[in-house]
């Protein structure tokens, strides 16, 4: 399977669908199962930023207890887009959509960046040591 590798409260918040969508510098042609990876690191600055800090307690979390180096989720990577306009609080994907709100907040909507979309996402009972890579890599089930 597929895995995509993201550092800490980011992934967590993506899997808890906080963020609807992932975003990279960098796009992907592959459509299909993907399981999401947390890294070893935790961004404790960004975990203490009072928005994401409550996000995080409203699903039992905080930055001492999120899970690392861990397949935490799966879900099916359904597009990847990429962003053509990007203002203060919204940004516009090359279908016309428009991103704001806390996707906005929770991603990096740079232009020329892009956003991993997906759907079915499901959190794994039981968590899954791995040791990440950058990139897309695989994880033999």
């Amino acid at each position: 399977m597929k895995v995509l590798s993201m550092i800490q409260p980011w992934a967590s918040l993506f899997v808890l669908r906080e963020a609807q969508y992932e975003t990279r510098s960098w796009s992907t042609k592959y459509r299909g199962p993907l399981a999401i990876h947390t890294s070893k690191k935790v961004d404790k600055v960004v975990c203490s930023h009072v928005a994401i800090k409550s996000l995080l307690s409203k699903h039992g979390y905080n930055a001492d207890d999120l899970p690392t180096g861990v397949i935490i989720a799966t879900c099916l990577l359904e597009d990847c887009l990429r962003v053509m306009e990007s203002h203060e609080t919204w940004a516009v994907l090359e279908d016309g959509r428009i991103v704001s709100g806390n996707d906005f907040f929770l991603g990096d909507f740079k232009v020329g960046g892009y956003v991993w979309e997906v759907s079915d996402m499901k959190m794994l009972d039981s968590f899954i040591p791995a040791k990440g890579r950058l990139g897309l890599w695989e994880y033999d089930v």
